[in-house]
């Protein structure tokens, strides 16, 4: 255990009270999730920062990072849904975000006993950065009006980014996904 591990291991451990939060529906643990949300979000940029400054890169962490990430998100966008912050539209966008996620890491695992890897493509980090922007203004809609469009544009911003980057994966798998066993 390190710092960084530690901290990613923080951002998991705090998604059930941040949804707990949201889901109280009223201003102050509104304010407390959305502040508890943007210190998990800055902690994520944090703790890569960290294991590399440090040379505490470790296959723990390598593992768990991606995956606090897809379990916020996740975690928000079902809540999102269930509590009706989201349109139809928006729904669908919460969904084609989560079969992306579902799907490439599903990949990855079908690849990694091949030790192959998909480089990680220079837009992932936009498309998680996105995401958390996105979910982050979705959260603050009930208690800062006006932020609708704002909130609905980087949405669909971040679904685009996540279907692209997903599309990058499988295409950089496809060979090895057909190539026939020997």
């Amino acid at each position: 255990m390190n710092i960084p591990n530690i901290l990613t291991l923080s951002r998991i451990a705090v998604i059930p009270l941040i949804v707990a939060l949201v889901m109280m529906h009223n201003t102050t643990a509104q304010w407390i999730a959305f502040a508890l949300y943007v210190t998990t979000a800055l902690t994520d940029f944090l703790d890569g920062y960290l294991a590399r400054k440090m040379k505490l890169v470790s296959p723990l962490g390598r593992m768990l990072d991606p995956i606090a990430d897809k379990l916020i998100v996740g975690a928000l966008l079902i809540t999102f849904a269930f509590d009706g912050s989201f349109s139809t539209a928006l729904t669908f966008a919460a969904i084609f975000i989560i079969m992306r996620e579902i799907a490439v890491s599903g990949l990855r695992e079908h690849l990694g006993p091949q030790n192959i890897v998909i480089p990680v493509s220079g837009i992932a980090k936009y498309k998680t950065t996105s995401q958390l922007v996105a979910l982050g203004f979705v959260m603050v809609l009930p208690i800062v009006p006006g932020l609708q469009l704002v909130a609905t544009a980087t949405l669909w911003l971040a679904t685009g980014l996540t279907l692209y980057t997903g599309y990058e994966y499988f295409a950089g798998a496809w060979p090895h996904l057909i190539k026939e066993e020997k």
